[in-house]
């Protein structure tokens, strides 16, 4: 019981964090420089953990040159997915935000496991995992049908298009997620530990932004603006929330296995997202919940339960 409800809080707190750093980009303007402040808060969380657990934070360029070049990409994954989510987040609203990188990753999960790729065990397509995505599928499009035919009633063509658009790389992103778990888990066992593994792919996000941020923006006099404009105090708290998540998912799944896990973030990730929406928290729009909808997203648990737990 007690490991179920962390699970289920810890995916609410990842839907809670996307909502969060959507804020903290109103305030520093810039999407990659909310994404770095993000990443820097969430490695330098990280670093303080992996150093308490007697981990080393530094690795040999031998053992680097060892590996293949994608085990490194992960942190990178993080950085695309992150960023991506910041920017869907006033476009679609808290549920399509959450509902759309659940497909991507539903769907690329199953081609990792499927074809083995980044090291990853075989699981290859069955009975229950087609019917997964089935459920997956026709879910979504129940969760979305709604705020579509509304949006048909008050928005042009063009703008549908747009939506469209932004839901496919909600996909995308979804996808990149998928595979970023792969790369770290794969990374994890060559380290002999999840929580150095976790930091590092933090750590590389974060040198990523940084130098994204020095090229594109040129400037990290943004960083300030939350402090001068008097944000409130949870515009930082999105680094921290990314740092617990990927330290719980750890620990759950030495407890309860990644099928659970799995299930168990993901439903309260959607319950997150509702929450979010329905109530207008973190300067989200508050919009109602429409009983289809809450069909939609009790098809896609049970689509990812069939997938994950079959």
């Amino acid at each position: 019981m007690f490991t179920a409800l962390i699970g289920i809080l810890i995916g609410t707190g990842l839907s809670f964090q996307t909502a969060v750093n959507s804020q903290l980009r109103k305030f520093v303007i810039s999407p990659y420089l909310a994404s770095m402040i993000s990443f820097v808060i969430g490695a330098l969380s990280l670093a303080v953990i992996t150093l308490i657990t007697g981990s080393p934070l530094g690795i040999s360029w031998g053992f680097i040159s060892q590996q293949p070049v994608w085990i490194w990409l992960g942190g990178v994954l993080g950085v695309i997915f992150l960023t991506v989510n910041i920017l869907l987040f006033p476009k679609l609203g808290s549920v399509q935000t959450a509902i759309m990188p659940i497909l991507g990753q539903i769907i690329m999960g199953m081609l990792i496991d499927n074809f083995g790729w980044f090291h990853s065990m075989k699981e290859p397509f069955d009975m229950y995992r087609i019917i997964g995505i089935a459920l997956v599928i026709i879910g979504v499009f129940f969760a979305i049908a709604i705020q579509e035919v509304r949006s048909r009633r008050e928005k042009s063509n063009e703008k549908n298009l747009n939506l469209w658009i932004w839901r496919l790389v909600g996909i995308g992103s979804g996808m990149l997620m998928s595979t970023q778990v792969a790369i770290n888990g794969q990374l994890g066992i060559v380290l002999h530990s999840s929580i150095q593994a976790a930091f590092v792919s933090f750590f590389i996000g974060a040198l990523t932004l940084i130098v994204v941020v020095a090229l594109k923006e040129r400037t990290f006099a943004g960083v300030r603006n939350p402090i001068k404009q008097k944000a409130a105090w949870w515009v930082w708290l999105g680094g921290f929330l990314g740092a617990a998540y990927v330290l719980i998912n750890i620990y759950l799944v030495g407890q309860v296995g990644t099928g659970q896990t799995v299930v168990l973030v993901l439903f309260g990730q959607i319950a997150g997202s509702l929450l979010i929406q329905r109530l207008g928290l973190m300067g989200s729009y508050k919009t109602q919940i429409d009983f289809i909808q809450i069909v939609g997203l009790v098809m896609i648990l049970a689509g990812v339960f069939l997938i994950r737990m079959f």
